[in-house]
């Protein structure tokens, strides 16, 4: 990146960062990023609709069971005020630099390497600990003969996202498309199943349950969309970075809602389902079949890893923005500390999730906030009005503050 800053290059007239920085230009031309690779790694990045229709959504709604349809629809709501602060940034900014290039166009270059700093540290730890939530609580559920082969596979899938990485980025898109892909259409199967089998009462999209536990349930699952903002990385190596990015996106956040909303609202009629370890997995056992229902188990895991390869993607574009060093130089660098990392894990499974899963969070909600919270600064620079820019602002990093308030509450609780 250049020395002139890009709160100086916007102020200069400059549309799009990308287009001002020889290094993405080189980048982005003999062979960009096409649309649908880009919606691949975006309908990924959203948390993984099948784990969050089959796992992560159906949990945190048990509580507000009656009201199961109408926590997932306002928790959409309430995340359309961070996509709308991502995408408006990104209608002016595209850059390997993402989130960082945001923050640097609004409040300068010191403030902007304190967010990623933070967002570097919350991911890296979470590509390092997320192998033992597949390895010893996802996968057991469904495949309980996989506990014979934990140990194997803790050491081989931190070294399998290394050599994906490594192998450059044509092959990361193709895995990460056929993800994608593989998990809408068991998504897809598994909402069938739910509203095959079970009927879908009127009251699931009102407010029967409890005030207070139906805002916890909205609240808590508007923050597992919070990933969707890996894609923005891959600015820079975009032909049409506004528009791939705002279809992208919104395509793939609609379409993880809607397959969240058919799964789950169902289950407001049949809420024991909600509490079992893997809600998905559970209603496809009791309704299809056995075999059926471990495919959604593993395809879940799967989703979960597709997450960590999108993360891997983002972390090495933004150390390229920040250092200049080669996308394949810090995929091997990241490569190693997660290869070197795995084994400590295996002295203490759980134990070593928890010890990180905190920190890592805490940095998460701190960096998005910061991206929030200046986001004014950057709107006046380009003549927005002020009353829609604060209230997105206020929205969003109130979202913020209740993920970092929930990050630590639940530490320590």
């Amino acid at each position: 990146m250049s020395k002139q800053s890009l709160g100086a290059r916007l102020s200069a007239g400059t549309t799009h960062i990308n287009r001002a920085d020889p290094a993405h230009a080189r980048a982005k031309a003999p062979n960009p990023i096409g649309q649908w690779a880009f919606a691949g790694v975006a309908i990924a990045s959203f948390g993984g609709p099948l784990a969050l229709a089959g796992l992560a959504a159906p949990g945190l709604v048990a509580d507000a069971s009656d009201s199961a349809g109408f926590a997932i629809l306002a928790a959409t709501v309430v995340f359309v005020a961070p996509l709308a602060i991502w995408l408006r940034y990104s209608s002016k900014i595209s850059s390997s630099g993402g989130l960082y290039a945001f923050v640097e166009a609004a409040a300068g270059r010191r403030v902007a390497l304190a967010q990623a700093a933070l967002w570097i540290f919350s991911y890296l730890l979470y590509v390092i600990y997320t192998t033992v939530q597949i390895v010893y609580e996802q996968l057991p559920e469904v495949v309980p003969a996989e506990r014979r082969y934990q140990t194997l596979l803790a050491l081989a899938i931190p070294v399998g996202m290394a050599g994906l990485m490594i192998a450059g980025r044509a092959a990361t898109l193709i895995v990460l498309g056929a993800v994608a892909a593989g998990q809408l259409a068991l998504a897809g199967i598994l909402d069938g199943v739910t509203l095959a089998h079970l009927s879908t009462p009127i009251s699931s999209f009102g407010t029967s349950a409890p005030a207070g536990q139906l805002a916890k349930a909205s609240a808590q699952t508007s923050l597992l969309y919070i990933c969707g903002s890996l894609p923005l990385f891959l600015g820079g190596e975009l032909a049409r970075p506004t528009r791939t990015i705002r279809r992208g996106l919104v395509g793939a956040f609609a379409i993880t809602a809607l397959v969240i909303v058919l799964a789950v609202a169902p289950l407001a009629s049949a809420p024991g389902l909600l509490s079992t370890a893997i809600p998905g997995v559970a209603v496809v056992e009791q309704f299809a079949s056995t075999g059926l229902a471990k495919l959604i188990g593993v395809g879940i895991a799967v989703s979960t890893a597709g997450v960590i390869v999108c993360e891997y993607l983002a972390l090495t574009r933004l150390l390229h923005a920040i250092t200049r060093s080669s996308v394949r130089t810090i995929a091997v660098a990241i490569g190693v500390v997660i290869v070197l990392a795995a084994p400590f894990s295996l002295i203490d499974p759980i134990g070593f999730y928890n010890t990180l899963v905190e920190p890592s969070l805490v940095a998460l909600w701190l960096s998005q906030l910061i991206v929030f919270a200046v986001y004014p600064l950057f709107a006046s620079k380009q003549g927005q009005r002020a009353l829609p820019v604060w209230v997105l602002s206020l929205i969003a990093s109130g979202l913020a503050v209740y993920g970092l308030w929930t990050a630590v509450h639940q530490a320590a609780s």
